[in-house]
Formats: structure tokens, sequence, C-alpha cells
């Protein structure tokens, strides 16, 4: 059941570029396309079981098809937290909060079910399950927490990232330097990269009067989904073929 990547410095840089296409991308469908958020929402969580699925079906680790289903967790996370915060009208804050407990009830019952919130020690399918049902929640939580922080807090796109780039390098240096459990050291920085990633996915897309660099939702979809398939390329080089793994 080794089917997720070990936590590496590559991993960090993939999944922060995954978030970020993840909020660039479900903006180009739901604002760009104008099949607004509920639509949007219903069709990404769609491919999201999708590849769920098949990545439920893999023996391996696959990056192409685990990162799939990352990049799947974060559009869509980006639509639902949209959905939620405007559409709904709870508002980036009561929306980030409902998120918050959210997750730490899929966190709780995970751990109450397999005594072990561990990402490398994951032996059942139902772990498995609770695994990729928190990415979702945090990804979607992220989103969030990133608007706030761009539209609320008064920080703007450029503040929000730098405050959140900030904690992350707090978070490295815990797991360096403290004895904090690195389960939950991990858990605290796939949360804070999902508002990175949405903070610094606006700062790519907003025209330079809203204080962005102004590539628009599909240039910068574009440069972004580049160097994530060569990220994943260069992942894929590095994986054993299943027969060297076996005699290994």
């Amino acid at each position: 059941m080794k089917k997720i990547p070990e936590v590496t410095l590559l991993f960090w840089v993939m999944k922060i570029c995954a978030t970020t296409l993840g909020e660039t991308a479900g903006d180009l469908l739901s604002m760009t396309l104008n099949v607004g958020y509920a639509l949007s929402s219903a069709l990404l969580l769609g491919l999201f079981l999708v590849v769920l699925g098949g990545q439920l079906l893999a023996r391996r680790y696959l990056p192409a098809l685990y990162w799939a289903v990352i990049l799947a967790t974060s559009t869509a996370g980006t639509t639902l937290s949209d959905y939620l915060d405007r559409t709904l009208g709870l508002g980036y804050a009561t929306g980030a909060g409902l998120l918050v407990a959210l997750l730490l009830a899929v966190l709780g019952v995970w751990y109450w079910s397999e005594l072990s919130l561990s990402v490398s020690n994951i032996r059942t399918r139902r772990g498995e399950l609770f695994y990729w049902l928190a990415i979702l929640v945090s990804n979607t939580l992220g989103t969030a927490l990133g608007d706030y922080l761009a539209d609320d807090s008064g920080l703007g796109f450029g503040g929000g990232a730098l405050l959140i780039g900030s904690l992350l390098a707090v978070v490295v240096l815990a797991y360096y330097f403290t004895r904090l459990s690195h389960v939950f050291l991990f858990w605290v920085a796939f949360v804070l990269t999902r508002p990175f990633g949405a903070t610094f996915g606006d700062l790519l897309t907003k025209t330079p009067e809203q204080h962005g660099l102004g590539f628009g939702t599909q240039g910068a979809s574009l440069i972004l989904f580049g160097l994530l398939v060569g990220l994943v390329l260069y992942d894929s080089l590095r994986q054993p073929r299943p027969d060297e793994a076996q005699v290994g």
C-alpha cells in the first residue's frame, strides 16, 4: 500500500505548485467560463471521484495519478470554498471557521478509527479514504483562509503570501529544531500551503491595478500546468520500475 510519495522538498514544491494551479484553474472554470460556483463544484467533485477511484485501485505510487488527485482536490476546494463564502453568503471568516471544525472532525475520527494520523504508515483502505478526505477539506479550508487574508485582512495578495510563507518557515524550523510531533507539523504545513497557493495564485492572476502581476487565469494556469507536468515527469523518472522494486 505504499502509494503516497516520500515527504521531501520535492513533495512540498509540487504541493504548492498543484494548489496554486488549483486556485487559478478553479477560478478559470467558475468565473472566466461563467458556469458558476455550484455547477463547477459539482463537475470538479465528479472529476475528483473519478481520479480518486484510479488512485484507490493502484497498487503502488504513480506520480501522475497521485498528483492528479491532489490537483482535483485543490481545484474542487477552490470552487467549494467560493460557493460557501460567496454564493451562500457565509463570508470568508465564517466559512473558514466551519471548515476548520470539519477538518478537526475528520482528523479526530481518522485517529479514533486508525490510531494514527501518519501519512507514511497508511495500511488500510479506510485510512486511505480518510487521508484523501482530509486533503479535500484542508484544500477547501486553505482557499477560504487565503481569500480572507487577501481580501478582508487588509494584507493584500502579496502580504497574505508573505505571512503564510513566514508561518511555513516557522514550521520548517520547528521540524528540525524542536520535538514537536512530525505528524502534527505535517498537517499544519499541509493546511498552510493551500492558502499560500491561493494568495500566490491571486497574485499571479489579478491585474496590476488590483496589486497583482496580471497573467490572468488562463496565462497563470498554463504556466503552472507546464511546471507541474515537468515536476511529475521528473518524479516519475526517479521511481524504480516494478520489477526493480520487487527485486529490492
